[in-house]
C-alpha cells in the first residue's frame, strides 16, 4: 500500500485517471535499469526517482568531468571527479528517500549485463556507444525485457521503445543493423544541452507508461527530433523476420 507520505508526494500524478492509485502502486513495485548517467540518463533518473519507481538500478563506470556539466544536470560542480553513480546516488536520495537505489559502478560485461537486466522490469539505454546499445538490446531480447532507447547528437534526437513481449515489436537491431562506420559521440560532434534533456524526459515518460500501464508507448514507432527547426517526425518501424537478434528468438 501507499503511505500517507507517498499519497501526498505523488498526489499530482495520482490525480490523473490514467495513473490513479493502481498505477502508482505498479510504479512502486517496479524496477528499472538506467544504463548511462550522462546527458540522457540525468533527466531519466531524476524523473523516475521523483515519480516513485520503487527500485532504480544505476549503471555507469565513468566519473564526472567539468565538460559534462553543460548537459548532465544530475551532477554538479562539487561532484567533479566523483563516480557518476555516487554523484547520482547522492542527488536521487535527496530527491526521494522512499525509493531503493542499486549501484553498478563497473563496466557491465556480458554476464553482469545479463544479470542486471534479469533483475529489473525495464531497461533504459542512455548511452552514446553503439556497441553498448547492441549489447543492451541483445540482453533485453534474450530475457524479454522492454527497452526504452534514446539518442541525441548535435541538434538531432531519436527515441523508440522495443518490447520483446509483443510479437509485433522490432528490436534495436531491426532498426539500426550493425550501425554506422562513422559513429560519433557527443565529445566529438557536440550536442546542445536542452536536447538531451528533452530526449531523456521523453524516455522517462515512455518508461512510466510501460511500467504503470497507460497510454501508447512508442513501440514500432521511431520519433525523430529536429531541434534546429523545432520539428518532430514519426516513422513506423517493422520487425525484421530475419533479424539476427530478435529473429533468432523465434527459432
Amino acid at each position: 500500500m501507499l503511505s500517507d507520505q507517498e499519497l501526498l508526494r505523488y498526489s499530482r500524478q495520482i490525480l490523473l485517471s490514467q495513473v490513479d492509485i493502481d498505477g502508482q502502486l505498479r510504479l512502486k513495485g517496479s524496477r528499472a535499469l538506467i544504463v548511462g548517467l550522462g546527458g540522457l540518463g540525468s533527466p531519466v533518473a531524476l524523473y523516475l526517482a521523483a515519480a516513485g519507481v520503487g527500485e532504480l538500478h544505476l549503471a555507469d563506470f565513468d566519473s564526472v568531468d567539468l565538460t559534462n556539466l553543460q548537459r548532465q544536470v544530475l551532477h554538479d560542480t562539487p561532484s567533479v571527479g566523483l563516480s557518476k553513480v555516487d554523484s547520482a546516488l547522492k542527488r536521487l536520495q535527496a530527491i526521494n528517500p522512499e525509493i531503493r537505489l542499486v549501484a553498478h559502478r563497473s563496466a557491465l560485461d556480458e554476464d553482469s549485463l545479463a544479470a542486471a537486466v534479469q533483475a529489473v522490469d525495464l531497461v533504459l539505454d542512455c548511452t552514446d556507444n553503439f556497441a553498448t546499445r547492441e549489447a543492451v538490446n541483445a540482453a533485453c531480447v534474450a530475457q524479454g525485457k522492454p527497452l526504452v532507447s534514446g539518442a541525441a547528437i548535435r541538434l538531432e534526437g531519436q527515441l523508440s521503445v522495443f518490447d520483446p513481449r509483443r510479437p509485433e515489436s522490432p528490436c534495436y537491431h531491426c532498426l539500426y543493423g550493425h550501425g554506422s562506420e562513422a559513429e560519433l559521440t557527443c565529445s566529438e560532434a557536440g550536442v546542445i544541452g536542452p536536447l538531451v534533456g528533452l530526449v531523456g524526459s521523453l524516455q522517462a515518460l515512455e518508461a512510466l507508461k510501460v511500467l504503470a500501464g497507460f497510454g501508447q508507448p512508442l513501440v514500432g514507432r521511431l520519433l525523430l527530433i529536429d531541434a534546429l527547426g523545432s520539428r518532430f517526425r514519426e516513422l513506423r518501424v517493422k520487425r525484421d523476420p530475419g533479424c539476427s537478434v530478435c529473429g533468432a528468438q523465434d527459432d
